[in-house]
């Protein structure tokens, strides 16, 4: 079964410098049919203004990944990480006890992020963050892992619960297949382009709630760039 969300049905609140956009209940946005799918809890499509950002705040518990769709990210923390997230990559951020962050676009354009938080299965561990590249090389051949916390993925970043971040980047006409495990969910946003998943189409920042599908097949209509969350 597939859901379609359309961009224009989401939380939207615009700040200033951030442009938010909630697929999931989130700050002054609450719509209790949209309050997780699975152990995914948020997935907010973020513009963020050049030369702003996201002061130092506190996370506990939680697995965040952040996939930059345009522009880069700025990164630092209180176990004294830094790094920058260019467009395309992907940094991950385990929680767990306590840490304490910020996320700055010191570039001279908006910079355009999915910021996605699975709850973690693992707790009261210690915070831990990294960021990979991951070469364009590696797009155009269906699905490439990114971030996962189950057997097998152990080459891509960890996050510390039963799920995996993946994505594709496909030219008009290409097609790629991804395929669940029996009693999986899934959350895919196009990051780009026009998609067609199993017969249903969906636009750029469109959200798809995926249940009860064995094989999701993605046909690019227009060049483009898709992620997807498997969850449990």
């Amino acid at each position: 079964m597939l859901q379609l969300r359309p961009f224009e049905s989401l939380g939207h609140a615009n700040h200033g410098w951030l442009d938010a956009h909630h697929h999931f209940s989130f700050a002054e946005y609450y719509d209790p049919a949209r309050m997780h799918w699975g152990n995914l809890r948020v997935w907010n499509d973020d513009l963020i203004a050049a030369g702003s950002g996201f002061p130092p705040h506190p996370h506990r518990d939680m697995e965040i990944i952040t996939y930059v769709r345009e522009g880069a990210i700025s990164h630092q923390d209180s176990l004294g990480n830094k790094g920058r997230t260019e467009a395309g990559d992907v940094q991950v951020m385990s929680a767990g006890t306590g840490i304490v962050h910020s996320e700055y676009n010191l570039e001279d354009v908006d910079t355009r992020i999915f910021q996605i938080w699975i709850v973690p299965e693992r707790t009261g561990e210690a915070p831990q963050w990294g960021s990979r590249p991951f070469p364009k090389g590696e797009r155009g051949e269906g699905f490439v892992t990114l971030a996962s916390g189950r057997a097998g993925d152990e080459d891509s970043l960890q996050i510390r619960t039963d799920a995996r971040l993946v994505a594709a980047t496909l030219r008009a006409g290409e097609t790629a297949e991804y395929r669940f495990d029996t009693a999986r969910r899934g959350y895919l946003v196009p990051a780009k382009g026009l998609v067609e998943i199993n017969g249903l189409r969906a636009k750029a920042r469109d959200g798809v709630a995926i249940e009860q599908e064995e094989v999701l097949r993605v046909t690019a209509i227009e060049d483009s760039e898709i992620v997807l969350v498997d969850v449990a």
